[in-house]
């Protein structure tokens, strides 16, 4: 089982993302668990991906990294017990660290075969995240495999250069891609480093 734990800040585009790795997952007959732990911009929520055909458990309010954590291992547990997945996408709230989560889901006693944490920018509002929240936002994408910078479609001249060499000072070892989510652009090579 891999387990994909997305982490961003609000707005950062997560929810997008877990609607195209859900659907790409299922469109290779690899039977998915969704853990959420906030509806998202778009208003997704546990109703919604059940409705869309998606094993999906909806987490109360609250961080799973911190006041939630034995609700998350549970609830991890029962998808595994309950519907032995391949494929099990963790969606913390924005405010959540995902390397706390991380390793939350390796001490709950589940057998992963590897996890993964996807850190996800918004270029929209890159410039004021690191400016009101540099501290905050270094800590939730250092944890991370790799960086994606989203929404690239809605750049301006010079951001999306000015934001990986951002990201690349502070996480020379981290591969930084822009992507738009929401347009699918390079997502192809998201989809490879997945697997």
């Amino acid at each position: 089982m891999y387990v994909y734990i997305l982490g961003g800040f609000l707005g950062s585009g997560k929810t997008s993302l877990l609607m195209r790795l859900a659907s790409m997952f299922s469109e290779k007959k690899q039977k998915v668990a969704i853990l959420v732990n906030e509806s998202g911009e778009i208003g997704v929520d546990g109703a919604t991906l059940k409705a869309q055909g998606y094993d999906a458990v909806e987490l109360p309010s609250g961080c799973v990294c911190c006041t939630l954590a034995g609700t998350l291992q549970t609830a991890l547990v029962n998808i595994v017990n309950d519907i032995d997945p391949d494929v099990v996408i963790i969606e913390p709230t924005g405010l959540a660290l995902p390397h706390k989560v991380k390793d939350l889901v390796s001490s709950a006693d589940v057998d992963e075969d590897r996890d993964i944490i996807i850190g996800i920018a918004d270029i929209q509002r890159f410039n004021d995240l690191i400016k009101k929240k540099e501290e905050f936002f270094t800590r939730q994408m250092q944890g991370s495999d790799f960086i994606l910078i989203n929404k690239c479609d809605l750049a301006k001249d010079g951001e999306i250069e000015e934001a990986t060499k951002w990201l690349n000072e502070r996480f020379p070892d981290k591969e930084i891609i822009p992507v738009s989510v929401k347009e699918g652009t390079n997502l192809d090579k998201v989809y490879g480093m997945m697997e």
